[in-house]
Parts: C-alpha cells; sequence; structure tokens
C-alpha cells in the first residue's frame, strides 16, 4: 500500500496568486508519474491560505481529473464550516458530512483529524474528537492505521513555531499509546520535513507541496506499512 502525503498549499484567488495551484498541479503530477502510483494522498491543512469559498472551489477544480483518492483535512488558515459546505459527503472527506473521518486504504486506515482552533495559528482536538478516535481505533485493533492532522504534536525545535503546535498533543499521545495499530502520525503547518517519535510512534510533518515517503517495507526511506 503507497499512501502520498501533502500539505499546506494555501490556494489563493486574485491577482499574482497563481503561485500555490501551480505548485499543488506540479506536486500530483509527480506523484501520478511516480513508477509505482500512490493507492491515495491525504493533503494536511492549510488547503487555502483565507479560508473563502473561491479557494475551495479552486481546489475541487485542481483534484476534479486526479485518478486516485485524495483525502483533506483542516488547518488553521481554513475555515471549518466553508470547507465543508465545499466537500461534505464528498469522496476527499470519505462520504462523510465531518471534518473528522475513516478512510479505508487497501490493508489499512487512515484517520483523518481536526485540529482547528478557531481564531488561533496553534491546534486543538478537544475531547469529544479524542474519544471518536479512541473508539474508532477500537474497532480495528489489528488494522495498521495512520493518523493525519495539521499541526503537529511534538516539538520541532523552532519557538514560535512551537508555539503554535497541537495544544493537546499529551492527550492525543496517551490515545495513541493505547492502540499498537497506530504506525504514522503525519501532520503539516511548519513548512519544513521533520521525522520525531511521539510515545514510540513515528511522526513525519512534511514540507510545503512535498510528496510523502513510499508506503513499503524499507524503514529508512518509506512508511512501513504491509503490502
Amino acid at each position: 500500500m503507497l499512501l502520498a502525503h501533502l500539505s499546506d498549499p494555501h490556494l489563493a484567488t486574485g491577482p499574482l496568486t497563481a503561485g500555490p495551484a501551480e505548485g499543488l498541479q506540479a506536486a500530483l503530477g509527480r506523484l501520478l508519474g511516480l513508477p509505482t502510483r500512490p493507492d491515495a494522498v491525504v493533503i494536511t491543512g492549510d488547503l487555502t491560505d483565507r479560508g473563502d469559498p473561491e479557494g475551495y472551489d479552486q481546489l475541487a477544480q485542481l483534484l476534479a481529473d486526479v485518478p486516485i483518492p485524495v483525502y483533506l483535512a483542516t488547518g488553521n488558515h481554513d475555515t471549518r464550516e466553508t470547507f465543508l459546505s465545499a466537500f461534505s459527503g464528498t469522496a476527499h472527506l470519505a462520504g462523510q458530512d465531518r471534518s473528522h473521518y475513516v478512510a479505508e486504504l487497501p490493508g489499512a486506515l487512515l484517520v483523518v483529524l481536526d485540529s482547528l482552533l478557531d481564531g488561533s495559528g496553534a491546534g486543538r482536538l478537544g475531547s469529544e474528537q479524542l474519544a471518536w478516535l479512541d473508539d474508532q481505533l477500537s474497532r480495528r485493533p489489528d488494522t495498521p492505521t495512520l493518523l493525519a492532522l495539521h499541526h503537529p504534536p511534538i516539538a520541532v525545535g523552532i519557538p514560535f513555531l512551537d508555539g503554535m503546535r497541537l495544544l493537546d498533543a499529551d492527550a492525543l499521545a496517551e490515545v495513541v499509546i493505547a492502540h499498537r495499530q497506530v504506525v504514522r502520525v503525519v501532520c503539516g503547518h511548519v513548512h519544513r520535513t521533520v521525522t520525531r517519535v511521539l510515545r514510540h510512534h513515528p511522526c513525519h510533518r512534511r514540507g510545503q507541496h512535498l510528496p510523502a515517503e513510499r508506503v513499503g517495507h524499507d524503514r529508512s526511506r518509506h512508511h512501513g506499512l504491509p503490502r
């Protein structure tokens, strides 16, 4: 199973704003041109720069012809209500009508979380969503699972950015350590590529527009899920 991870396209509309759309289109083109095409893509937030309907319309148009599933998460630059208005019930939310959901992958699960905290650059999942996550993980204890969210639950070593990470990271870690099938946590937000360990689980932060590693057996380069 091969999962690609993109993040932070920051799509915008208006004069002199073509760059982000061109960057996302180029990244998707690179993924589709890989010798082994990914089974799916997840984009972990800051989908638009202003959370406006026009930005989500632009994203929908860019994804319309992508021949593999593309799953979406919110970030602090997004607007939850506008995001849901654009994508609720679509394949980009696995057919669901909320911004945290479960998507079935070949031989694995992808759990997409919503860390958007209105009015803040930092993120929070909240007790209700964490309880939902714990319940979902309890239902499939033997299925390798990836978690995807926008805000890193780890420090990246840059004080300014670490002040805007996931505020309830410890609570997320407590859920994760109770479910050993969680093999990776992927996130966005800081526009840098970082890999650290969250309570014995690898946590990957991708740089802007960069495709993720392969999901395969070589742990030095790839996400370690079975094919």
